[in-house]
């Protein structure tokens, strides 16, 4: 379904695989200095990595569900936190896609261009002449320092004496951003706050909420777009669950890179891939990672099969999209734990790659939408006939 064709689609695919040892070699770097290297950024910009969610008419990719689970595992087994920047501006970009075309052309006008932004609506908007003037902190807005574009949310009073929130989109320059982001894991995507002080938005640069949750979008040349039509949640999902995989993988690879001649310390395994307990880790492992990828594939499945055939999501489906990305969070964090715990004493060492990969796994199933607990409790409802306690699905 992508609009590059399957050998464009392919070439993407080996470009992004070719980026793994780029985002390895600056990954400790990127840690230290807690935003990614602008190496790393260039790298996977010369790599049309921040094409795939732009329409075509910009000189994007449309890329669809499948393209993006396949180059998120390729982008996770290099390093988290570029995946998982990749990740958000994906989500961003293809949330600016539903905005007037008029304000696309704008944002768009570079299509490499990338767009960090939250969805929390942490700030408060006011009606001016022509438009809103917003002020407001949000936190956790990954790639910030190599970003152009910020996607905010903001609560806006209402003609009625109620308010709404509302979803907006500003050039990063006229945001603050602090530099608070010193953390455990995913240290490397610089998730600064950003801070705005009546900062003026023209109207077309913000939309109502609900609509967008209602699959009421602005844009009228994407409306009948595969790649743009459905629920937000669904290519959200899409967009995330890739790098986790591809985590999971790099834990693999990590762990199997340090094996030849390790012994078990304090036993008599002279060689550790001799002993009973590692041929049971391993299996372990592996065999839940591949669950993760099934998941992971059924939900892109999902999301390119409903964009071509514009049916209507069930809500089951749609519960569905938040419990895969939960699901997938819980198998690899059990799988990256079992293979971190079987690394020994050593690996704690920060240039041991597996350790970093097990925080930033931690730190994933700590993000609001990822939470397994929240999800499965989410998609137990649906499935006993009751409504959401969520307005994201």
């Amino acid at each position: 379904m992508t609009i590059i064709g399957e050998s464009g689609r392919a070439g993407l695919l080996r470009r992004a695989a070719d980026l793994v040892p780029v985002l390895r070699e600056n990954a400790l770097r990127s840690e230290r200095n807690r935003r990614l290297a602008d190496e790393t950024v260039q790298a996977m910009t010369d790599a049309g990595i921040f094409r795939m969610r732009v329409p075509a008419r910009y000189g994007g990719y449309e890329c669809d569900g499948t393209t993006m689970v396949d180059v998120g595992i390729e982008l996770g087994r290099g390093d988290g936190s570029a995946a998982f920047n990749v990740a958000a501006w994906w989500i961003m970009t293809g949330n600016v896609a539903h905005f007037p075309d008029e304000v696309q052309d704008e944002i768009f006008a570079d299509p490499d261009v990338r767009i960090c932004g939250t969805l929390a609506p942490t700030g408060a908007a006011t009606p001016k002449d022509g438009g809103i003037v917003v002020s407001g902190s949000w936190n956790f807005n990954s790639g910030a320092a190599h970003s152009q574009w910020k996607l905010l949310s903001a609560i806006m009073p209402t003609a009625d004496g109620g308010a709404e929130p509302i979803m907006a989109v500003a050039p990063i320059a006229d945001l603050t951003l602090v530099d608070d982001w010193d953390v455990a894991g995913l240290r490397g995507t610089g998730s600064v706050t950003t801070i705005a002080e009546d900062v003026f938005i023209p109207a077309g640069r913000y939309l109502p909420v609900a609509a967008m949750l209602q699959e009421q979008y602005a844009s009228k040349l994407n409306a009948d777009n595969p790649v743009y039509r459905g629920p937000m949640v669904g290519p959200i999902s899409a967009a995330t669950v890739g790098k986790i995989v591809g985590l999971a993988r790099a834990a693999e690879e990590a762990f199997f890179d340090r094996l030849p001649g390790r012994a078990i310390t304090n036993t008599s395994y002279t060689s550790q891939s001799e002993a009973p307990i590692t041929h049971l880790q391993v299996a372990e492992a592996s065999l839940k990672t591949d669950e993760a990828e099934y998941h992971a594939r059924r939900i892109a499945a999902l999301v390119d099969a409903k964009g071509v055939s514009g049916q209507p999501w069930t809500m089951r489906e749609r519960a569905y999209a938040r419990v895969s990305v939960g699901r997938i969070c819980q198998l690899v964090y059990e799988a990256v734990t079992t293979l971190a715990l079987a690394s020994g004493g050593s690996s704690n060492y920060s240039s041991v790659p597996i350790q970093r990969i097990h925080r930033d796994v931690q730190a994933i199933n700590l993000h609001a939408l990822n939470l397994p607990a929240n999800n499965l409790e989410l998609y137990g409802r649906i499935l006993c006939g009751l409504e959401p306690n969520t307005f994201f699905v």
